[in-house]
């Protein structure tokens, strides 16, 4: 048998690259913060460019834009207050209004007992429940911080990567790159708004047709959780779910499919057919982006599976096309 000999440049190439992997799994959590604050700054730079055109300076477009985004959540957030506030007070009339008809069976002293000792042991848990939320609001910060700071630098980026390219025109093989990347994700981010349109579209025509109340904040908030893969259809059905069973069960049952036909529409039919439309993936490979990032990385994973899948083509095929240009044998 032929003796296999394993040359030491090999040897040393695996173990940087091993210990390169390892690296990238230790600051994960770093390194998707700041691919989010890209992709965001991309979905904003467009904006704050079309200020710019009419003379604005960069800062304060970026502060303006900022400014916007903010104020649009707002007044989401303001438009869903009132219907909270009377979707609880419905609820709590009904509730006790049925109360006295209601009867305990079987509730023993002993039962009780058992449950009062059950939270005490997890007590913690409500101390973890804190820490997490407080941890949540410190990353969202340090991601718009980020944002507003890649946003701000964004014309020197070419300067910052240009030694990942390794040559005197690495200044401008960088901008080359992160500006293709930018028109791509920039497909996407019009994708997605498209998207979110026409989702609060159907959603406020079909809260209209069954007459749910405040079927705009409920179609907006619906409209803006489309961004969130599988889960933010249920979390936006919650509120309007709720709304409708303050009134009647069958009205409760024909929301419940409704955004039940919403989604399906959005997952099979709607989303691959814009984000083809938008950035040129093909409706299978969409759906299975986000069915790998969704097994992969839960909700965040499924959010940025496409965005992920665009920027490594990018990179990929701009990689394939400069090695094709260089002489042959070299």
């Amino acid at each position: 048998m032929d003796k296999i000999e394993i040359s030491h440049r090999t040897i040393i190439f695996t173990v940087f690259f091993l210990i390169g992997l390892w690296v990238v799994y230790q600051i994960r959590g770093v390194l998707l913060l700041f691919f989010i604050a890209f992709v965001l700054a991309t979905a904003l730079n467009s904006l704050v460019r079309n200020l710019e055109k009419i003379r604005i300076p960069r800062l304060i477009g970026i502060v303006i834009t900022f400014l916007l985004v903010i104020g649009f959540i707002a007044l989401i957030v303001s438009g869903l207050v009132p219907v909270v506030a009377d979707q609880t007070n419905v609820l709590t009339k009904v509730i006790s209004k049925e109360l006295p008809n209601l009867t305990l069976i079987d509730v023993s002293e002993k039962e009780i007992t058992s449950q009062i000792e059950s939270l005490t042991r997890n007590a913690g848990n409500v101390f973890n429940f804190f820490l997490g939320a407080f941890s949540n609001i410190i990353d969202i910060f340090l991601l718009i911080t980020i944002t507003f700071y890649i946003m701000i630098e964004r014309n020197k980026l070419g300067k910052y990567l240009r030694i990942l390219f390794g040559d005197s025109h690495g200044e401008k093989q960088a901008e080359e790159l992160i500006t293709n990347i930018e028109h791509r994700l920039g497909g996407w981010v019009r994708g997605e708004i498209a998207l979110m349109i026409i989702v609060g579209l159907l959603t406020y025509i079909g809260l209209t047709l069954l007459g749910i109340p405040y079927a705009l904040p409920l179609a907006l908030l619906a409209g803006l959780l489309e961004l969130v893969p599988n889960i933010g259809p249920v979390i936006s059905a919650v509120p309007s779910v709720l709304l409708a069973l303050s009134y009647s069960f069958p009205l409760a049952l024909g929301t419940i499919v409704l955004y039940i036909v919403v989604q399906q529409l959005e997952n099979n039919l709607i989303v691959p057919i814009v984000m083809k439309e938008s950035i040129g993936l093909p409706p299978l490979i969409t759906l299975m982006c986000l069915m790998i990032g969704g097994s992969l990385g839960g909700v965040v994973g499924a959010v940025l599976a496409i965005p992920a899948f665009i920027t490594l083509q990018v990179v990929i095929a701009y990689l394939y096309k400069q090695n094709r240009k260089r002489p042959f044998g070299l």
